[in-house]
């Protein structure tokens, strides 16, 4: 096994026996390619592209070795993974309180603080007939006196089934939310604004609140479990009381970044580009390779703001609710 505890921090991949057979009629393997986190005399731990963490005891193993580098800089690579994995990813990135899994579908409460914490994020199988997982869902949001609704990649299978069945976009929703995403590396040779003034904190403080106009009426407990609910995630400010704010979070390889707003009376003075350039120097520094981000259709400042970045558009969703709700 070429592997060595000195490979810790570099991109692995693993070959591992699982139980039952393969179709070859031989013991059935399975890969896992990532970062290596922990190599010791009993086990492997690798953490995947979207975060997730698999363990593997090494007498099981058949072969691991080092493997190259996926090039930064290739913009191609995001635009590439599937809009489902990208939504997954995304969704670990804003983590609801409230969750429970319908097969592959999550469904997410958070006392109606944000669309994306309130609504049965769609990707997948919902391991069970449409209709049914319909049900499930409009009894999930019924206990918590929230109103059904879903978040669906827009021209997918899911969105036409929805349709299909009667659900319309969610009124004032306008023509949806457009997901971005730009290779950190390619991002970064656009960073060039003094962030000095820029400081970074985990947690949320009441400075930061009172600047982000989505927790207006919010219970503030509530918001900060869901923007500083990961373990990995950067609330920016600038001055105080904030001029200018911003958020950022890591999921494996992928940073999000979100909540960047700038007081009225301060725009047009570069603050925001100083809290992106800060945000994503600081997703560099946590091993992200790719930066996502996602803003409404009609946000023409924000698609602005990212494009010198070299964001793309990578996919659209909606929001969708029942028809006559």
């Amino acid at each position: 096994m070429p592997l060595h505890a000195t490979d810790v921090g570099r991109r692995v991949v693993v070959r591992s026996r699982v139980p039952g057979r393969g179709a070859s009629g031989g013991p059935a393997l399975t890969d896992v390619v990532g970062v290596l986190e922990l190599f010791n005399d009993s086990k492997i731990v690798v953490r995947r592209r979207d975060g997730s963490v698999m363990s593997v005891t090494k007498d099981t193993v058949v072969r691991a070795h080092r493997v190259p580098d996926t090039p930064p800089g290739r913009a191609g690579v995001g635009l590439r993974l599937p809009a489902t994995e990208l939504q997954r990813i995304a969704d670990a990135g804003w983590p609801a309180p409230v969750t429970a899994p319908l097969g592959q579908w999550l469904l997410r409460a958070a006392g109606g603080f944000t669309g994306r914490a309130n609504s049965v994020s769609v990707h997948g199988s919902p391991g069970c007939a449409f209709d049914e997982a319909l049900e499930r869902v409009h009894a999930f949001y019924s206990t918590r006196d929230l109103p059904p609704m879903a978040q669906v990649v827009i021209g997918t299978d899911d969105d036409a089934a929805f349709h299909a069945a009667g659900w319309v976009t969610k009124p004032g929703s306008h023509s949806g939310a457009v997901v971005q995403v730009a290779a950190l590396r390619t991002a970064l040779r656009s960073a060039h604004s003094d962030t000095t003034a820029v400081s970074v904190r985990a947690d949320v403080d009441p400075g930061w609140l009172r600047l982000y106009g989505r927790a207006t009426d919010v219970d503030p407990a509530v918001v900060a479990r869901v923007v500083a609910g990961p373990e990995q995630v950067a609330l920016a400010r600038i001055g105080d009381p904030a001029r200018a704010i911003g958020r950022m979070v890591v999921t494996g390889e992928w940073a999000g970044m979100s909540a960047v707003e700038v007081a009225p009376e301060h725009r047009r003075q570069g603050l925001a580009r100083q809290v992106v350039d800060r945000l994503l120097d600081w997703a560099a520094s946590r091993g992200a390779r790719w930066c996502y981000l996602q803003t409404m259709a009609h946000n023409e400042a924000a698609l602005r703001l990212y494009a010198p970045y070299g964001f793309s558009t990578h996919h659209t969703y909606r929001y969708l609710v029942p028809g006559g709700d």
